[in-house]
């Protein structure tokens, strides 16, 4: 482990002089691809640089007890020594961590769909719940979020809408919210006070760069339309609206938010790539990931991963068996206690995983 981490730090310094370089700085992509690189390994190399200063303060510490000391001073020595061991080993197992295998896809900005499922205008209004829980939560992490496209139900909520986060790190967090929301509640519609149950999907897209695909122009059929609100009425009268089939897959993205066609196809394009993506990396996995199936992420969306259960005031993740209470501040986008607890279980699985192939090589 530490050879590794001596060839992370020793990656981690180049990539800090190449920053520095003209002819790096001089150009905008090239440093961008350096600065991300660099960005990915300061968690690690702060760590280890971390850890090695607790390694040599531990050897010096443990020195001392050849000296002759009173038996205070042993004493403290000894408490020292137990609380740099006990910082190390949080630091060891952090490093074991940090160096599985990175999703490729975490630092990527995202694209969130949500999508009302069973239960009417409860649903849309659901979906509308965590489409306001997932912008809250953004906005604490200093995301970014703008609206592509929506489509919006009779009573405020939405049948659909579809919404980018940008931010670093986006991905690697909000991939944990892929499935089937539920929720249980009074609905404000209900005169009788009967608990209601409904669902929305949510889909976690990692936006894909146009290098990543190779999208001919020809494949593309692209249509114009004029945008259309709650109930269907015609909003603009210039037909800004876009929508654009992937001919080969059949996959299509639609946009109308904005008022410029231009915007609104660029949005659309987005969408249709991230689709087209996540469609590619679904197939792959099926087929490299038999021995993995039960792996926290894999994109399962017809799996139930979550209840909201207003009466009783908690949320179950059905994925991790874990319930929490305060149901308000989890709705208003305090979600990372939940994140971390499923992130946690993924990585622990993850270790378990690497241990069982080298126990069965050795």
């Amino acid at each position: 482990m530490i050879d590794r981490l001596e060839l992370l730090e020793k990656r981690y310094e180049e990539l800090t002089q190449l920053m520095a370089d003209p002819q790096v700085s001089s150009d905008p992509t090239r440093l961008q691809e350096v600065a991300r690189e660099r960005a990915g390994l300061e968690d690690v190399v702060t760590k280890y640089r971390e850890y090695m200063v607790i390694s040599r303060s531990l050897e010096q510490t443990k020195e001392m007890l050849d000296t002759r000391l009173d038996e205070e001073m042993v004493n403290l020595v000894r408490e020292e020594i137990a609380s740099l061991e006990l910082r190390r080993e949080k630091l060891q197992q952090e490093l074991k961590v940090a160096l599985l295998p990175k999703d490729p896809n975490d630092e990527k900005d995202v694209i969130v769909e949500i999508r009302a499922g069973t239960g009417g205008q409860e649903a849309g209004l659901f979906a509308a719940d965590l489409f306001r829980m997932y912008t809250r939560y953004a906005q604490s992490k200093g995301w970014q979020t703008e609206i592509i496209d929506s489509s919006e139900s009779e009573r405020g909520g939405y049948k659909e809408i579809i919404f980018e986060v940008r931010g670093r790190g986006a991905f690697s967090r909000l991939k944990y919210e892929r499935g089937v929301h539920r929720v249980q509640r009074v609905p404000i519609t209900e005169a009788s006070g009967r608990i209601h149950t409904s669902t929305a999907t949510v889909a976690v897209l990692p936006e894909a760069e146009e290098k990543e695909l190779d999208i001919r122009p020809e494949d593309l059929k692209i249509e114009f339309y004029h945008s259309r609100g709650a109930g269907g009425q015609n909003v603009n009268k210039v037909a800004t609206a876009v929508r654009i089939i992937h001919l080969p897959t059949g996959i299509m993205a639609a946009c109308q938010d904005e008022r410029s066609q231009l915007k609104n196809r660029a949005k659309a394009m987005a969408v249709l790539r991230a689709r087209i993506l996540d469609k590619e990396q679904r197939e792959r996995q099926e087929e490299l990931s038999e021995e993995r199936r039960s792996q926290v992420g894999t994109g399962e969306r017809a799996e139930k991963i979550r209840t909201y259960n207003f009466p009783q005031d908690r949320v179950t993740d059905h994925r991790i068996g874990v319930t929490m209470h305060g149901l308000p501040r989890i709705m208003d986008g305090s979600i990372d206690e939940l994140i971390d607890a499923l992130s946690s279980n993924e990585q622990a699985k993850d270790l378990e995983h690497v241990y069982q192939k080298v126990g069965s090589r050795s």
